[in-house]
């Protein structure tokens, strides 16, 4: 027997309590297990290894504990110790991997065979196990119903006119010049036409917003044309504000710039495509103090068609309340970026739906129908004949708009994704006017200062004429001052003048991967405030302060403001003496609005000149900066380097503290999600 592992479930606690005293677990990890030897006083160590292990698990993203990944490579697998982790006192105990070294998975399976803690299935235990991975019972049960919700769309086939969808779909997608191949926004289209569940998967710039508004046109033109004339109800959603918000600024334009006038009543069906994106939980109807909403099964949601941005950052408890607040004969059309990290909670449901998104897999029946509705011809090597009904609603997008052949930004995201270092390398090394790079070596906090006040990368650009240079801090901060209204200003007027700062803010951020350390944002942020104190730009590196951006951390339903929020704090103009601090943070409208808190109000925020990569997501800015740190952390991934690198818009800045190897070695790990979402 190894001598390491804890012969009872008295000393498996104990042992699990050390891990959570050196910062490898979380006290809730360990006060799971304690619950279950309370429940059942004899439970096997092994069976509590595997319960604390799970629960760890579900704090990294996975849905479950895999077994057989764990003994093959338990630092990898859990990534524990993981760096970083606080120092306990006394001796540092056993590493997961000494506990379970010579452990088969048979064995641990054996384990686990216990009817009052764990099920194979439906039931009332804490744990379910099936096959060889382990979960707590509410997220096997959220997969359940993801699952079933899916494949229950996937069955419903919408019937649609084929004569007037062909028409509506040659309207809406004109032949198109300069393209690749074939047209895949128009393809996109048909399939989710086609289903009462789709998936639009690309990257920036490849049109996915387009694409899914003129799907809607499309909807809603054989709606109005049908007997009864209805139009659709249709809702647009995104899982944080600042996704929702920036889908509004882009959707009201998309549709204003809809070709409809070959349809029957344009004006009517452009009138009936909504503008107004919510969240997730503002459209579910949160519940304080409560994780239920007010639509469920119930009581479902008024909707013909749900559209839900940023898919990628909606985790599995999310994605479970949609479908199951979904009336049975509703749409659900999912978009975003496969390759972008997934949520911070437990899950990666768009990465599972699209993993098979690049080779495709349409079966010869789906190619020729779509030849037949789009006129369009997909390659032979994207039909499979096996494919799966799953398969047959999944579209990618695979061309990008927004950075062209020339563009260092979109080179280096597709080297990233490809896992190339070589690539990576080349698109470093070859002078791209939208990338540089800058090495925080000996003089770290000099470049690095220079960088975040004055967009200063200390490599010369090519700055087309007329285009405006990448920016730093200092460029939002001097907005703030120079577009000051005078004492006694319309409410108009400040808002205007919160528009532009905000809209100034979002010129340049500072990304960083890690929370913790001097490269994390716990770190970098009292330092930033005290450069930026220093130069003069804010009168203050603490506290309350003109200037100073703050980040909400936790959605705040009084205040109508959720996690992920971004506001800047605003002097307001008086006469004489000091005016009142205010944070302005964007209504998130779709039409400009501002909404206006006192800082006192704000329970739940920090300073956020620095933000983490997975807080960024469904951001974008014009200047983006990734910061790497000196060390590999298991934090460091392909997902979070490329979705830094697609933050950024015109200008992307890589700042590394240990030159290339922790950004090769970044590149070269990719850590899927353990899940078992699309197995069976």
């Amino acid at each position: 027997m190894n001598p390491a592992f804890p012969s009872d479930s008295a000393a498996m606690l104990a042992l699990i309590d050390r891990w959570v005293q050196f910062g490898w677990l979380r006290a809730l990890d360990a006060a799971f297990a304690a619950f279950l030897v309370r429940e059942v006083h004899d439970a096997p160590p092994l069976l509590i290894l595997a319960a604390a292990l799970a629960s760890h698990q579900l704090g990294r993203g996975h849905a479950c504990l895999d077994l057989a990944d764990t003994l093959r490579d338990p630092g990898f697998a859990l990534s524990l110790p993981p760096e970083g982790g606080e120092s306990g006192a006394g001796e540092v105990p056993p590493l997961p991997a000494a506990v379970l070294d010579g452990l088969g998975l048979a064995t641990w399976q054996a384990a686990l065979v216990h009817p009052q803690l764990v099920a194979s299935g439906a039931g009332e235990t804490p744990l379910v196990c099936i096959g060889q991975r382990v979960y707590l019972r509410r997220y096997w049960q959220y997969e359940q119903s993801v699952r079933a919700g899916i494949d229950a769309r996937l069955a419903t086939a919408p019937d649609l006119p084929a004569d007037a969808l062909r028409a509506a779909l040659d309207v809406l997608f004109p032949p198109a010049a300069n393209l690749p191949g074939p047209d895949w926004q128009k393809l996109a289209c048909a399939l989710a036409a086609r289903s009462a569940f789709g998936v639009v998967t690309g990257g920036p710039g490849t049109g996915k917003t387009t694409t899914v508004v003129r799907l809607l046109a499309v909807l809603q033109a054989l709606a109005l044309a049908g007997t009864p004339a209805r139009p659709l109800r249709i809702r647009l959603a995104a899982p944080t504000g600042k996704a929702a918000a920036r889908l509004n600024e882009s959707i009201a334009g998309a549709v204003a710039r809809l070709p409809l006038d070959g349809l029957p009543d344009p004006d009517a069906v452009r009138a009936a495509i909504p503008v107004d994106v919510t969240t997730l939980h503002r459209l579910l109807g949160s519940r304080p103090d409560t994780r239920h909403f007010r639509h469920h099964a119930g009581n479902p949601l008024p909707v013909d068609v749900l559209v839900v941005d940023e898919a990628s950052m909606v985790d599995l408890e999310m994605m479970a309340a949609v479908l199951a607040a979904l009336p049975t004969g509703a749409r659900l059309v999912l978009l975003g970026d496969k390759d972008q990290l997934a949520s911070v909670e437990a899950g990666a449901v768009l990465g599972e739906l699209c993993r098979r998104a690049q080779q495709g897999h349409y079966t010869p029946d789906t190619a020729a129908w779509l030849a037949a509705i789009t006129g369009q011809a997909i390659d032979a090597r994207l039909t499979d004949p096996a494919g799966t009904p799953l398969d047959q609603a999944v579209a990618m997008l695979r061309h990008s708009h927004r950075f062209s052949g020339d563009s260092g930004i979109g080179q280096l995201a597709a080297a990233v994704n490809a896992g190339s270092v070589d690539a990576v390398r080349k698109a470093l090394g070859h002078g791209y006017a939208d990338l540089a790079r800058v090495a925080l070596g000996d003089e770290g906090e000099r470049a690095l200062r220079r960088l975040v006040v004055d967009g200063e990368s200390g490599t010369p650009r090519r700055i087309p004429h007329g285009e405006a240079p990448p920016r730093g801090y200092r460029h939002y901060l001097h907005t703030l001052e120079v577009t000051r209204p005078q004492a006694g200003a319309s409410q108009a007027a400040i808002d205007d003048w919160a528009r532009g700062v905000l809209a100034a803010h979002g010129q340049f951020q500072l990304l960083c991967a890690l929370r913790r350390g001097p490269w994390g944002v716990e770190g970098l942020n009292p330092r930033i405030a005290g450069w930026l104190r220093e130069s003069g730009l804010i009168p203050a590196a603490e506290g309350w302060y003109a200037g100073r951006p703050v980040l909400v951390t936790r959605n705040d339903y009084g205040l109508g403001l959720m996690n992920g929020d971004i506001g800047i704090t605003f002097e307001l103009p008086v006469a004489t003496g000091s005016g009142p601090l205010r944070v302005a943070f964007p209504a998130g409208d779709g039409r400009g609005g501002i909404k206006w808190v006192q800082p006192s109000r704000l329970q739940a925020v920090e300073t956020v000149y620095a933000l983490t990569v997975h807080k960024s997501q469904g951001s974008e800015f014009a200047h983006c900066a990734l910061l790497l740190p000196d060390k590999l952390n298991p934090i460091l991934t392909r997902e979070l380097v490329y979705t830094g690198i697609t933050r950024a818009k015109r200008w992307f800045t890589l700042a590394d503290a240990a030159g290339s190897l922790v950004l090769e070695r970044a590149v070269e790990r990719r850590v899927l999600r353990v899940s078992g979402l699309m197995e069976g």
